[in-house]
């Protein structure tokens, strides 16, 4: 069973002081049986940049989609469980994708089914456990406490560990550098 998280919001009252506006658990949660063993949990999303801090008192509703929103940000837990290599091989990126908006995100013949890229700048904190990022041709072990800097680069995720992984990630729109057509 996927863990539950707490997730409080403040705001501003009508006298324009500090409350909580909301305290309970996070509700926005996708689990999905082309993608077993990765439980996504939203807490919150902006629309704009600079974020609005006075805005809805709730942004998760609607489609869950792996990107952030134009010019927004996404802030999620991921819960990965071990994984089992032989269902592994047995599934396909593009309909895990799929459900999630991105189907186009999934890299073709890359050596993990779930080797993707957004089109994002991702902070990542290992909260609990240990994962390896894959890239194209290598791969970094994370453990509890790291911190990492995801700019856009094709990634999977792999827990080839006995316990779950925990990964809070926030998701910033990104755009590529423009090649300098100049030269």
């Amino acid at each position: 069973m996927a863990r539950k998280f707490r997730r409080v919001v403040t705001g501003h009252d009508a006298d324009g002081k500090a409350i909580c506006v909301s305290d309970e658990e996070a509700t926005a949660i996708l689990q999905r049986p082309a993608r077993p063993g990765v439980t996504m949990t939203n807490l919150w999303r902006t629309t704009t940049t600079p974020a609005e801090f006075d805005g809805p008192e709730e942004t998760v509703g609607g489609p869950f989609l792996l990107h952030p929103p134009e010019n927004g940000s996404v802030f999620r837990v991921i819960e990965f469980e071990p994984e089992d290599q032989e269902v592994l091989a047995t599934l396909d990126g593009k309909t895990a994708f799929s459900d999630m908006g991105a189907a186009h995100a999934i890299v073709e013949d890359a050596r993990h089914p779930f080797m993707h890229r957004t089109d994002s700048v991702d902070y990542a904190i290992i909260l609990k456990g240990e994962i390896d990022m894959l890239l194209d041709d290598s791969e970094v072990h994370l453990k509890e406490g790291d911190m990492l800097v995801q700019r856009g680069t094709n990634h999977a995720w792999s827990n080839r560990g006995t316990e779950s992984c925990f990964v809070a990630f926030v998701l910033i729109d990104g755009i590529a550098k423009a090649e300098d057509s100049s030269s």
